[in-house]
């Protein structure tokens, strides 16, 4: 109780004071936590941590920031709900950094997000150098002295054409140019390279490109004629837009410009402009990907996945096989004209009929009608992928959906994957275009920057000066965070959960406020140990500019690291949601806690006495080289739990969900997804499905919940279904759904709640009045199965479902999963949205596992312990072991050391995140691999096995 008088005697202002906290399962509690201070709350999950932090701090802090606004403001805004809570005292402004609200969008990249790329290109704008991108020459700028003064020296008493450009490279008939012209006062022009004289009416081809130029002046070259040829210049440069020509005796045409200028070919560029330089811009975005760097194309292979088959055996994937209808026909007259049939194999027809077939033709096919016997149909063949990429493009949602299925994305060809088109990407500082800096990781870019102003000219080291120490303090932010293994180009809904939390880390420690309460959800997510050191001191370091800190978090190394610990138990769910412990972490280390116990090491995970020897099977996937890999070769022994660890950039992803999982999809599901570049894959045989656990939420409505995601409420309807009462009634299961119409309760559609929109008050959510929040109508809710209403059935508790439905195997067997994962205290029917990261993933996991498994199994988890305290860890490990004590092969992606210690295979890849890394570099039991000298994981692995 001592700690708690020393923060009642600290001044007011210095302490966060919350009082009666009752949101979701918090029971009433108080409490009272220093300002400007490292905060950690944990506990079990599900216990009420999220609940305290962001749907009672975060909410009443962003509330009372909306009043601020005026009534009028607010309308527009919508208002917040008020969390349920009395009294929250010495609140600062807060600022959440949530997991969840990365951006799918793909033109969001982390260069956008840390603003590195948008100072980038303003960079290239102001201090960038043009080549011309057709011979590699510098781009020219000149003014009309000098233009006076080349052509005195270069053309000296020679006769000489001046020519303003007027028309370059396109079609039109330009009656109305030539008539505009003749009126300025001019007499001739000179159009495709020949010099004719402005005729009355005259126009030209409409349909073939043109290039026409207004003759302005013909001289004989002297210094005499200064003047003349000075007004002369003048003119066709105002007629030409900046740019002009002459034309010597030799009939050699001379280009000069105002603007940037290839003096050989004539090739212009406009001024540069940030957004010339912007992927999302249409002035500086590839004109072919759209600024995607990647375009989706159907792909031959897609169309004719099998050239042994013949077209009326279904040979032509998206016709199917021959059914009497026109197309087919069409392509009989086609083949018929080429003596070829529709039973021929397509390995047989001739590549330039297959063409004709794919991509169309211009002669017309002559069709037999039959409606009208003898006469013929003259049409033109349009060609399958010519057809499906019109479709694409105007086709109904359902028919691009199905279109889908024959397209491949690969890297667009006219950007190189750069995203800009060629002008931007000609534009270079130090010999380097913009694109190519997006492209690197922030390691190489830091390291680039380092003396960049000693290979830059005078001008642009003074224009560069504040440009080059903004980057430089983003990129430093970065390094910080343990993200120097991204590149500016990566796409933002590639990110894990903690890498996008982390990137927004960085972000606000560069705006370097103060005074304001930052509240973060696990930070560490997808950290190697060695990184955590980094983000530890970044919070420390935003700490003490003077701000407030709370972090959601179960890692050991933070919570010692923390000022003040708060411990939430000692359940979860309606178990939980009171204080068991708080204090500095020397004093909670006395406490009696759950949490506690751990820390000392009084409870701790045990480490196996022997591992697992393994089925003696492998599947050994040879020459994976995509992204930063280098030649690698995995071999796995099947029948174990593996883990795969290393620093954060090292290649884990780019190896296993990028190409081992995609891999095994194409041969057990067809999937198209195409796997990164790799040589051989060997012992598929061995394994006879693989299944896949990652960290995307289950469903962003209130309708979606774990008895749906999982499956089990079908069955629930089912057995609902085939009651006696319901029989008598005629229901069918569609009658027990809440989404469809016919049993559900009509006032909410199913949903329970109403939302009641209130004019300058927060919109509330009601109980329906007309079911009272059951969700169903008054019929449906009178079929009973022992007492209960399906209403009843999805208000349970996972704990009291078990029970309940013990003698219904099917059932249970759903049921019983979600207990073993640790999800007892979720109810059945509890909205999606708000269940927490760990928890969306544990039903998803649970959901995998209550498939029968085969013992031939392959299960790949991407970080199964994100949001889990130890405890929670030690159950989740039991029912993975139950798994692979079947038979099964357990592939664990992680940096939880509790996980690593306890796995009977490790692969080690490294040694470092980025170019560096992309190597395994140990391999073995946890005890082999904590003993090598190499890579960062054995030190922290030899640590925790002492323990």
């Amino acid at each position: 109780m001592s700690e708690l008088q020393t923060l009642m005697e600290v001044p007011e202002e210095e302490v966060i004071e919350v009082i009666g906290a009752r949101e979701h399962n918090l029971k009433n509690i108080d409490l009272t936590f220093p300002r400007n201070k490292l905060v950690v709350i944990t506990g079990i999950s599900g216990s009420g941590k999220s609940s305290l932090a962001f749907d009672t701090i975060y909410a009443e802090g962003q509330r009372r920031y909306m009043e601020s606004f005026s009534a009028y403001a607010r309308s527009f805004i919508g208002n917040m709900e008020r969390p349920d809570v009395d009294k929250i005292n010495g609140l600062s402004p807060v600022i959440s950094i949530e997991q969840k609200t990365t951006s799918r969008n793909p033109r969001s990249t982390v260069g956008t997000l840390t603003e590195i790329y948008d100072f980038l290109r303003l960079l290239y704008a102001r201090a960038g150098e043009a080549y011309s991108y057709a011979t590699g020459k510098k781009m020219i700028k000149q003014t009309e002295e000098q233009i006076t003064d080349i052509i005195l020296s270069g053309f000296n008493e020679k006769k000489l054409v001046l020519l303003a450009p007027v028309v370059k490279g396109r079609k039109g008939h330009y009656r109305e140019l030539f008539q505009q012209i003749r009126k300025s006062g001019y007499t001739k022009v000179r159009v495709d390279g020949e010099v004719l004289d402005i005729a009355p009416k005259m126009q030209v081809d409409r349909y073939k490109t043109h290039d026409i130029e207004i003759v302005v002046d013909r001289i004989i070259v002297r210094e005499k004629d200064r003047v003349r040829i000075g007004q002369s210049i003048r003119s066709c440069l105002d007629q030409g837009n900046g740019v002009m020509l002459s034309l010597d005796e030799d009939g050699e045409v001379h280009y000069y410009s105002k603007h940037l200028m290839d003096p050989e070919t004539g090739i212009a560029y406009d001024e540069p402009a940030p957004n010339n330089f912007s992927f999302n811009s249409p002035y500086g975005m590839c004109p072919s990907c759209k600024g995607l760097g990647h375009i989706e194309e159907i792909s031959i292979d897609s169309v004719i996945p099998d050239r042994s088959l013949s077209i009326s055996r279904g040979g032509i994937a998206p016709l199917g096989e021959y059914r009497d209808i026109w197309i087919f026909k069409k392509i009989e007259a086609l083949l018929k004209k080429k003596k070829l049939n529709l039973t021929t194999p397509i390995e047989k027809i001739p590549e330039d009929v297959l063409s004709i077939l794919l991509y169309g033709d211009e002669v017309p096919v002559a069709v037999a009608s039959t409606k009208y016997p003898g006469t013929d149909w003259n049409t033109k063949f349009e060609g399958i992928i010519k057809f499906l990429e019109k479709q694409k493009d105007t086709g109904s949602e359902k028919i691009r959906q199905w279109i889908q299925d024959f397209t491949s994305s690969k890297k667009c060809p006219e950007c190189d994957g750069f995203r800009l088109k060629k002008e931007s990407l000609h534009f270079k500082i130090a010999g380097e275009h913009i694109g190519t800096l997006a492209e690197w990781n922030i390691n190489t870019l830091s390291e680039w920057f380092v003396d960049i102003e000693s290979r830059l000219d005078e001008k642009q080291n003074v224009i560069a000066t504040e440009i080059l120490k903004e980057i430089r303090k983003r990129i430093g932010f970065m390094m910080d965070v343990g993200l120097d293994y991204m590149s500016l180009n990566r796409p933002l809904r590639t990110l894990s959960g903690g890498e996008a939390q982390r990137i927004r880390l960085a972000t606000q420690i560069g705006t370097q406020l103060v005074n304001v309460l930052y509240i973060m959800d696990e930070p560490s997510i997808g950290l190697h140990q060695r990184d955590n050191v980094k983000l530890i001191q970044a919070l420390k370091d935003l700490r003490d500019l003077g701000n407030s800190i709370i972090v959601v978090e179960h890692d050991k190394d933070m919570m010692l690291n923390a000022d003040y610990i708060i411990d939430i138990g000692p359940g979860a769910g309606r178990h939980g949601g009171q204080i068991v412990g708080e204090g500095h972490p020397d004093s909670f280390l006395k406490l009696n806690s759950l949490t506690s116990d751990y820390l000392q090491n009084k409870l701790q995970i045990e480490v196996p006495k022997e591992r697992r020897k393994g089925n003696g099977e492998k599947l050994v996937l040879k020459g994976a080289t995509g992204h930063n890999l280098k030649d690698v070769k995995l071999e796995l022994s099947l029948g174990k739990m593996i883990c795969i660890t290393g620093v954060s950039g090292s290649g884990k992803s780019s190896l296993i969900h990028e190409t081992l999982y995609p891999v095994l999809r194409k041969h057990f599901y067809k999937s198209r997804q195409e796997p990164l570049p790799y040589k051989s894959i060997d012992g598929l045989d061995h394994i006879d499905k693989v299944i896949e656990v990652d960290q995307s939420p289950i469903g962003r409505t209130p309708r979606s919940n774990p008895a749906t995601y999982t499956g089990v409420f079908s069955d629930i309807r089912t057995l609902f279904a085939e009651l006696q009462e319901s029989k008598i009634r005629g229901y069918k299961p569609g009658r027990f759904s809440f989404n469809v119409k016919g049993g559900r309760c009509e006032t909410c559609e199913g949903g329970g709640m109403r939302l009641i929109e209130m004019d300058f008050l927060p919109d509330v959510l009601v109980p329906c009045e007309t079911c009272k929040g059951k969700r169903y109508n008054r019929e449906t809710l009178e079929v009973r199965f022992k007492g209960k209403s399906i209403s009843d059935v999805l208000d349970m508790t996972v704990e009291q479902a078990v029970e309940f439905f013990e003698h219904q195997p099917k059932i249970l067997r759903k049921i019983e999963t979600l207990n073993q994962v640790g999800l007892g205290y979720i109810s059945l029917g509890q909205h999606a949205t708000t269940l927490s990261g760990g928890e969306a993933q544990r039903v998803k996991l649970a959901t995998e596992l209550s498939k029968k498994d085969t013992g031939k199994t392959f299960y790949i988890l991407d970080e199964p312990t994100t949001g889990l305290h130890f405890q929670d860890i030690e159950h989740l490990l039991v029912v993975l072991n139950k798994l692979v004590d079947k038979g099964n092969t357990v592939l664990i992606i992680e940096h939880n050391l509790d996980v690593i210690k306890v796995a009977d295979h490790i692969v080690d890849i490294g040694p470092e995140g980025g170019e560096k890394g992309g190597q395994i570099i140990a391999q073995g039991t946890p005890e082999q691999v904590a003993k090598k000298k190499v890579g960062h994981t054995a030190g922290f692995l030899k640590e925790e096995l002492n323990q």
